[in-house]
């Protein structure tokens, strides 16, 4: 059985527009920059062709994960949980740290897509897994590397 990626329809376009950049344009610019460098001669001694190789490598690697990613995509679609309450895949909570007051606002995302300097974190994370459930109100308690963090759920959105 072929496990799904969950996803929302934002991290689903910037994969495709990823791969799209990755086979049209990358791609044809390392093939080009082995071309060259294989005109310099002997391969065996040649760090641009060496270069060149690698940055192929990555790239196709990547196309791969992409490819991989996007053909077992289960695309939720977040403005449908308008009405929801309680927080799910895809909300935007808005937290406050009881011992420090600082404001924390991150939305649910897949795997793939989680990126915690924009404020997307995954699913699978232990601050998520604590609030799947929760409602506007209540007190979630998580444990972190850096020890055990209690915040209020603040907002719940969906968009």
């Amino acid at each position: 059985m072929v496990d799904t990626v969950p996803m929302t329809a934002a991290g689903h376009a910037a994969l495709e527009s990823e791969l799209k950049r990755r086979t049209s344009e990358e791609r044809p610019r390392i093939i080009e920059l082995i071309a060259e460098a294989r005109g310099h001669g002997d391969l065996s001694e040649n760090a641009e062709y060496h270069a060149a190789k690698e940055a192929h490598g990555i790239n196709e690697g990547r196309i791969l994960e992409l490819e991989d990613q996007l053909s077992r995509a289960e695309i939720i679609d977040v403005s449908k949980l308008t009405g929801s309450k309680t927080i799910k895949f895809g909300a935007t909570v808005t937290m406050i740290d009881e011992d420090t007051e600082e404001k924390k606002k991150y939305q649910i995302v897949g795997d793939v897509e989680a990126d915690v300097k924009s404020g997307r974190i995954s699913i699978s994370s232990p601050i998520a897994r604590a609030l799947i459930g929760k409602s506007k109100g209540d007190t979630v308690e998580v444990t972190t590397p850096g020890g055990a963090r209690s915040y209020e759920v603040i907002s719940i959105r969906y968009r």
